[in-house]
């Protein structure tokens, strides 16, 4: 929504109540504070549109954007303590994540990235190495070989989350290319291939 309000040019107006004009304001200042509430209204108008029926009903009565914005932070966030049982919860969760026999490596990154940044909307912070170092440590024996070039050839600490992600998926295409099935596949078409060849050259 941030992305969304930044993009409309409306953030402001949904972290700021607008000024109401009294008869001794300016016709000046009047037209600014008519441009603002067409942003408020433009701003309100996304909210409604993005939220679902339950947070839809939680604002429905709500005249600006700042006040709907307001009811929907305070409904989202709860209180110190919820927020802490449900990061001590994500917590738990990134702890035991580990990549499943025959993941995709792609899968298995989305699914880290699910957990990581929602800890990070509770506050918790991470490093690229600490990333890094929880995929590295967490892949299917299938990368044991790819892991152990990384780590010969490379300062982990250097390392890029994005960069680990593009260099594994790079291998795991290249290994799924290899494997057994895949090599099999590519054989039978290429002697269906043959055999259609032959049928037409002594046709």
């Amino acid at each position: 929504m941030r992305a969304l309000f930044g993009f409309q040019d409306v953030y402001e107006v949904v972290q700021n109540e607008i000024e109401e004009p009294t008869a001794s304001t300016p016709d000046a200042q009047r037209q600014v504070l008519k441009d603002l509430k067409k942003k408020d209204c433009k701003a309100l108008f996304f909210l409604h549109q993005c939220v679902d029926s339950a947070h839809f009903e939680k604002i429905a009565t709500a005249t600006t954007s700042k006040e709907a914005w307001d009811i929907l932070a305070k409904a989202c966030s709860g209180d110190g303590r919820l927020k802490k049982v449900k990061l001590n919860t994500l917590k738990r969760q990134y702890e035991l994540l580990q990549m499943e026999d025959n993941e995709r490596i792609c899968d298995y990154f989305t699914r880290l990235f699910i957990i990581v940044n929602q800890m990070q909307e509770y506050g918790e912070r991470f490093k690229d190495q600490d990333l890094v170092e929880k995929v590295m440590r967490t892949l299917t024996p299938q990368f044991d070989g790819r892991v152990a070039a990384i780590e010969e050839a490379r300062d982990l600490s250097e390392i890029k989350i994005e960069q680990l992600q593009a260099s594994l998926e790079a291998y795991d295409l290249k290994m799924n290319g290899r494997s057994p099935a895949r090599l099999q596949d590519q054989a039978l078409y290429a002697s269906k291939q043959k055999q259609g060849w032959k049928n037409k050259k002594w046709k």
